[in-house]
């Protein structure tokens, strides 16, 4: 037996492996979606690190079954193999694709295009397996592992870590467009350049324009003094009964893949808590978009957010969520709120809003 065969772990070690690899970067991937602080840039890091070891795993998969894919010997379960191993290898592959600097745009997805194909395939690979487990389940106790084996994921986790750092350094040599990515993996769109910016809404959120002198923002829930602003009011700063106009400089970083910088003006949300006077059982606050689409953030966080009326010195556009739009510095940009037409200061976080977030636009 060669060395390198040596280093082979055995077959339903590698099948377990598969199995814990595939947990492992979809729950990164799916975790990583919400993270827009560089402190979790550890997420995205694990995340393709146990991409690439997955991809030394699936080919040690496939050396070992290639000889019964053959059309005479194909059954469901094994139909369902190869489908499980596409889906696999095509996550897997959008994924690097995108790191080297594949294009942001393919096909018919628009700016979404190459990351969004890697999130719907590498979203498919846990359900697929799932249920390809209910032909090829083996118990955990059959497998024995030993110092071999230890060595051999000693090796792949290895080489898995020494190719991550590979592709950032071909990125850097090369200078390609994965280079200027952000640590969520995202590139730059449309920075400084005000409404002329990529313009993305969550699932079926397209609302008609906004007119602006019907519109109001309210302001209710655990406070000492709910209250409506219209547009103008949120402009003024020369009364004690309207709240101040502030500036933000801010990333807006889009899980389709790319992120944008801007000088947001709006009413800083800490100053709309002073003027509202939340009481002691405070802990969240809820922004409401005029489609149902809804977002909460820690009482202590938000203050630093904005409601931002411009961006850049231009009044949002109707795309960006005029009148009025939530900026929540270190948070994803399906976070950040628009069409913001509420304000609701919460003791508890509504369960509902995970649901709110998918169905949210159906039924204007």
């Amino acid at each position: 037996m060669s060395h390198l065969a040596r280093l082979i772990p055995p077959p339903r070690l590698v099948d377990w492996s598969l199995a814990a690899a595939v947990a492992l970067v979809a729950g990164t991937g799916l975790y990583s979606l919400a993270v827009g602080d560089p402190a979790g840039a550890w997420v995205f890091d694990l995340h393709a690190v146990g991409g690439l070891a997955l991809l030394v795993l699936v080919a040690l998969k496939l050396r070992r079954v290639a000889g019964r894919v053959r059309p005479d010997r194909l059954t469901g379960p094994r139909v369902l193999s190869v489908l499980l191993a596409a889906l696999a290898l095509g996550a897997l592959g959008t994924g690097i694709w995108w790191a080297l600097g594949g294009s942001l745009a393919v096909g018919p997805w628009g700016p979404w295009g190459l990351l969004m194909v890697h999130m719907i395939l590498g979203s498919l690979v846990p359900l697929v397996l799932v249920w390809h487990l209910r032909h090829r389940f083996h118990s955990p106790g059959a497998v024995d592992p030993d110092r071999r084996s230890a060595l051999s994921y000693a090796v792949i986790v290895g080489a898995a870590g020494l190719a991550w750092r590979g592709q950032e350094a071909v990125d850097d040599l090369f200078a390609t467009p994965g280079a200027a990515r952000r640590f969520t993996g995202s590139r730059e769109r449309g920075s400084d350049a005000g409404n002329d910016f990529p313009v993305t809404s969550w699932v079926a959120d397209d609302p008609d324009p906004i007119d602006g002198d019907a519109w109001a923002l309210r302001v209710r829930g655990r406070v000492a003094d709910p209250g409506t602003f219209g547009v103008d009011d949120l402009e003024t700063d020369d009364s004690d009964d309207d709240p101040a106009t502030a500036t933000e400089r801010a990333v807006l970083d889009c899980t389709s893949g790319w992120y944008s910088e801007h000088d947001w003006r709006g009413l800083r949300v800490g100053d709309l808590l002073d003027r509202a006077g939340p009481d002691d059982a405070a802990q969240w606050v809820q922004f409401r978009s005029v489609t149902g689409y809804r977002w909460s953030l820690p009482v202590e966080e938000v203050r630093d957010a904005l409601l931002a009326t411009h961006v850049d010195g231009e009044r949002l556009s109707h795309a960006h969520g005029y009148p009025l739009r939530l900026v929540a510095p270190d948070r994803r940009g399906f976070q950040w709120v628009k069409w913001v037409t509420e304000v609701r200061v919460t003791r508890r976080r509504e369960v509902g809003e995970w649901v709110a977030i998918f169905v949210s636009g159906f039924e204007e």
